[in-house]
């Protein structure tokens, strides 16, 4: 039987929110303030500490400090969004706003001891291997591992262990890393390392779907809730029932879906567009984005309270660039898979191909680099994959940004822009993106694109990287 302390110095409260958990098998003890707490009990004893944020003497979240481990459920009447941010910052668990409904707080405190239970559990036990196939499978030489994921240095190391201690929890997950890096590759590890491996994983790319139609497709919708609704939808987050949710780019997540989001964390329940009743759902949410939330959060652009929920266990890819001879056992199980997908003969890199590949910078990271050997596998008259093929040679690549930057610096002198013009020391990303800023409102993408003679995947692409926001949906 879990034991709970519950602090609070409002006796009405402390006794009714006693009388509920005890009818539902739970031990309870009960203290005034935190000082009384402290005197009274051992706080780390408990299973868990629910406590009110306003206290006589010091406030409730001084127990997070006081009890290091056992994780602290903070109660507060003043429910705006800054107590509660304040308190996860400190390291509270969570937080629920009074007064709360009864299942709302029996459902907290089942999800926080289940949560502590899973910690603990995974603690005394030693690392499993799971029987998941790699993804990418090269030669006997590459490093492969049981999460598809392909890595020998240090920082991806840390990262495997990392993933097969939070894989079989159900706690939140936030991946960072720079596009292209594998983010999704982690998000399938962790679900297929997880008890949902038999139930679907959904994944989403937040910047993929326009603006006006995330809410509909996330959540689902009624039929008549918009013009064009002739029929209701069920959401991709039902369809994840069960399973993992995995949110790719969610940084660009607009604020509105971001509420209803929130609440899928808090409530477990989602809410379809046009419709007055809510469903309960039980997904595990994966994230990914290479925006700093934190810093999006500050600027008003995401949310705070959402940020934390996310940020619950995060990981962190690092680019190619910053993996040393990883570059080199990706793109031979790349190669190798490539030959295999086209029924030839074994190829191999020259000796001049695999030291360009090994000091090309890969702005795309590992996307970039698969899709550099797909279209040199195909180019290919023999076995031999050259450094021209591959089109990565250090100096070539400089000759192709010098020649684009010439293509920028004659748009520069030839066209006007508005009343803001470019100063001659721009470099050529700066100039990019005071480009896209001035012309966006009145130029489509595909128009951008073609002014700037590359494709609209590539413009999204630079878009990401340089963190230029897309212009808003215009309003019919």
């Amino acid at each position: 039987m879990s034991h709970i302390l519950v602090v609070e110095d409002e006796a009405i409260i402390r006794t009714a929110l006693r009388r509920l958990l005890e009818r539902n098998q739970y031990q309870v003890s009960e203290a005034g303030a935190v000082h009384e707490a402290e005197a009274q009990f051992n706080l780390d004893e408990f299973d868990l500490i629910i406590s009110d944020l306003r206290l006589p003497g010091e406030p409730g979240t001084e127990l997070i400090r006081k009890a290091s481990n056992t994780p602290v459920l903070i109660m507060t009447s003043y429910a705006s969004l800054r107590s509660a941010v304040d308190s996860m910052k400190l390291g509270a668990v969570d937080y629920i706003a009074k007064p709360f409904d009864h299942e709302e707080m029996l459902g907290t405190v089942a999800r926080i001891l289940q949560q502590r239970d899973e910690r603990l559990a995974l603690q005394g036990q030693p690392e499993q291997a799971s029987t998941t196939q790699p993804a990418v499978k090269g030669n006997d030489n590459d490093n492969d591992n049981d999460m598809g994921i392909i890595g020998s240095c240090p920082p991806m190391q840390t990262l495997f262990k990392r993933i097969r201690k939070v894989a079989p929890t159900d706690s939140t997950v936030l991946i960072q890393g720079e596009s292209g890096t594998g983010k999704e590759l982690v998000a399938r590890a962790l679900h297929e390392q997880s008890r949902r491996a038999k139930a679907p994983m959904i994944s989403v790319n937040c910047a993929a779907i326009p603006e006006t139609l995330i809410e509909s497709e996330l959540f689902g919708h009624e039929k008549g809730a918009f013009t064009g609704a002739t029929a209701g939808r069920t959401g991709l987050v039902e369809a994840a029932d069960g399973g993992t949710l995995f949110l790719d780019e969610i940084g660009e997540l607009p604020l509105e879906a971001q509420a209803r989001l929130l609440r899928v964390l808090q409530e477990g329940e989602i809410r379809r567009v046009g419709s007055v009743q809510s469903n309960k759902v039980d997904v595990r949410l994966v994230a990914a984005t290479h925006r700093n939330l934190k810093a999006m959060a500050r600027q008003g652009l995401f949310r705070e309270d959402l940020f934390y929920r996310l940020n619950v266990i995060e990981l962190r890819l690092p680019p190619l660039r910053e993996r040393g001879e990883d570059v080199m056992l990706i793109a031979e199980a790349l190669l190798a898979r490539a030959a295999r997908n086209m029924q030839t003969e074994p190829m191999h890199f020259t000796a001049e191909a695999a030291e360009a590949i090994r000091h090309y910078t890969w702005p795309g990271n590992v996307r970039e680099l698969e899709n550099a050997i797909g279209r040199a596998a195909i180019m290919s008259d023999d076995s031999d994959i050259s450094t021209d093929l591959l089109g990565i040679e250090l100096d070539l690549d400089f000759e192709r940004t010098s020649q684009a930057t010439s293509a920028l610096e004659t748009m520069r002198h030839s066209e006007p822009t508005s009343s803001q013009e470019p100063t001659e020391d721009l470099s050529l990303e700066d100039y990019f993106q005071h480009f896209v800023l001035e012309h966006q409102e009145h130029m489509t993408e595909t128009e951008l694109a073609h002014k700037l003679g590359i494709s609209r995947k590539c413009l999204w692409e630079r878009r990401q990287r340089l963190g230029i926001p897309r212009k808003k949906a215009t309003q019919s």
